[in-house]
């Protein structure tokens, strides 16, 4: 797939390059004519790679970062922690000061491009019924430290921008991102150990709930890698809202396991997941679940129009591929996916979910 715009071939840096949507990212340019060469960025060396591809170890945090970008036509900042969700100045300090990190070794390495990676997550609470545009606000929901960081990190962008008119900036915020081999990790950082693989079969969960606000919108990882790679590659600049259809609601969910829907109210689910998080039982955390049900709807028109994506993949898709890597502990030879962790589920509990080890 060539590149469009460009006269040579084009050295992309990818920061967080070995996880969920870094791995595809790097498919995806891997593929691309256009490309010369990744440079695949990480704390920890992946054994899987792709063609053209090179890695270089470094914590954003505090490691140095200039020499890895000089020359490149365009970094990728895809880097966040999603845990530990009990101590949220440790997330603070990885993903807020680690990104203010990238973005000053951009300028600094004299990068023309900077592609960040923002999320729904940004958005304050926003409509179900509709969809809303890039110019929705993006105050984030300020509980959950995930979307206070994601907010944040919108208002530090903008302060760039008008500072630094000279790199191309672009931000895509995506809705939940899924794929067979992302299965191991995601339940490692959300779902934690107790949840047994085969409980996701088909026929196998009676009841989907049907709570308040239970919409949301999902992808194909690959189908994200696609647009980062065209945000890359492309002269756009500005936010794009990246999603598939269709709208995902407790009727899909139900459809997809073979269960029924019942209603129920928000308060006891609620209290049960406060109740396991303070137990340290499951990762996630009730103010993450809080923000999850205020997320709008996202328009998607400009990155069809002006990025000139459109997803291969339904969200339904996404979702049944992402639960049958579930149901087999599905992985990537990448440390952040591992189909297993030294220890497996007893290291988890152990090392106290949703804590740092």
């Amino acid at each position: 797939m060539p590149a469009t715009g460009r006269t040579r071939a084009a050295r992309i840096v990818v920061v967080g390059a070995t996880g969920n949507v870094g791995t595809s990212v790097v498919a995806a340019l891997a593929e691309d004519l256009g490309v010369e060469s990744i440079l695949g960025v990480a704390r920890r060396r992946p054994q899987w790679s792709a063609p053209r591809t090179e890695w270089a170890q470094a914590d954003i945090e505090r490691d140095a970062l200039v020499g890895l970008f000089r020359g490149a036509d365009a970094v990728i900042h895809l880097a966040w922690l999603f845990q530990p969700s009990h101590d949220p100045l440790v997330t603070w300090g990885a993903n807020v000061g680690g990104a203010k990190r990238v973005f000053q070794a951009v300028v600094d390495a004299g990068v023309p491009a900077l592609v960040y990676a923002s999320s729904v997550g940004a958005y304050s609470p926003g409509p179900k019924d509709r969809a809303v545009a890039e110019d929705w606000p993006t105050d984030g929901w300020p509980t959950a430290g995930y979307t206070r960081e994601k907010a944040y990190l919108e208002r530090s962008l903008d302060a760039f921008e008008r500072a630094h008119p000279e790199v191309r900036v672009v931000r895509l915020r995506p809705g939940f991102i899924f794929k067979r081999e992302s299965a191991s990790q995601q339940r490692r950082l959300f779902i934690g150990p107790l949840l047994p693989n085969k409980l996701v079969r088909p026929g196998l969960v009676p009841v989907v709930p049907d709570l308040p606000g239970l919409r949301f919108q999902a992808l194909h990882t690959a189908d994200a890698g696609q647009a980062y790679r065209l945000a890359a590659l492309s002269e756009v600049r500005g936010a794009f809202n990246i999603a598939a259809e269709p709208v995902v609601d407790a009727a899909m969910l139900a459809d997809i396991l073979g269960a029924r829907t019942v209603a129920v109210p928000l308060w006891p689910v609620r209290t049960a997941l406060w109740l396991a998080w303070q137990l340290h039982l499951v990762p996630a955390s009730p103010y993450l679940f809080d923000a999850f049900l205020r997320l709008p709807i996202m328009d998607i028109t400009r990155a069809r129009t002006e990025l000139g994506w459109s997803p291969r993949y339904s969200s339904r898709e996404a979702l049944e591929e992402f639960l049958g890597g579930l149901r087999d502990g599905a992985g990537m030879s990448t440390p952040p996916l591992a189909p297993k962790v030294p220890g497996g589920r007893a290291h988890e509990l152990g090392t106290g979910v949703g804590v740092r080890p």
